[in-house]
């Protein structure tokens, strides 16, 4: 992997992780049942793309 390479996977990285991190953040702010779950999958999938990313480093 080139180093410039290098540099746009950890930064994808870092967006993933601010990805998550803020899905959590509204689901424990939102009281509709539907719009939690449907937030909670979107965290789920962030961290899915972080974990598939983060094996581009191994």
């Amino acid at each position: 992997m080139t180093s410039k390479e290098l540099l746009y996977v950890e930064d994808a990285l870092g967006h993933e992780q601010f990805f998550r991190t803020k899905c959590a953040e509204t689901v424990s702010q939102l009281q509709d049942e539907s719009l939690r779950n449907c937030v909670d999958q979107l965290a789920h999938q962030h961290e899915q793309i972080f974990s598939s990313l983060y094996g581009l480093l191994n």
